[in-house]
């Protein structure tokens, strides 16, 4: 192999590595969107399929976590297209005997935020999951999912005031109201 040969394939080694990081994150994004395990995980095995056989489509590596993102919403929405999902996250009782108070209360405040996210409409799912669970941009999120920034805002918007009503009952603690961020 002569030195260009050796430099390609060692960089192609590493993006497949930095590919494969992504796989536990992107896992969380496709359960968050559809709320089943065993359609997240094919989710996210065809996305990876896909990215790398895509490889040498990724024109900026320092993106290539957004790139990522972007393939799993176009796995999702293809999903989307061919057949509808129809369970939903108040079907999934997670068991737990002889647990702690405090472990219970945790779990039924996730419960019910998942419950509460899984109840948005699809659009706006999508960007709450993607801006305040996965920590994205506003651009970065407009990229993945080929939408207007303003799009993103509004949904983003109105995301977050449907899950304040659907979570103001928690006793826990006070569902606090997050407001959009500075685009850069």
């Amino acid at each position: 192999m002569n030195l260009t040969k050796m430099q390609s394939h060692k960089i192609r080694s590493e993006l497949k590595k930095r590919i494969a990081a992504c796989r536990p994150r992107l896992y969380r994004m496709a359960y968050a969107w559809c709320c089943e395990p065993a359609l997240a995980d094919d989710l996210v095995q065809e996305t990876l399929i896909k990215a790398l056989q895509k490889l040498d489509q990724l024109r900026e590596l320092e993106r290539i976590e957004s790139w990522m993102y972007s393939i799993l919403h176009n796995c999702w929405r293809t999903y989307l297209r061919q057949k509808r999902p129809e369970s939903s996250l108040d079907d999934e009782i997670i068991p737990c005997e002889d647990c702690p108070e405090k472990f219970n209360q945790r779990q039924q405040t996730i419960d019910a935020v998942r419950s509460a996210i899984a109840c948005l409409p699809l659009g706006q799912r999508e960007v709450v999951t993607l801006v305040d669970i996965n920590g994205f941009a506003y651009a970065e999120v407009a990229d993945i999912m080929s939408i207007p920034i303003g799009t993103v805002m509004s949904r983003l918007n109105r995301a977050r005031k449907a899950l304040q009503t659907a979570l103001s009952d928690l006793s826990e603690a006070p569902v606090r109201t997050s407001r959009l961020r500075r685009i850069k």
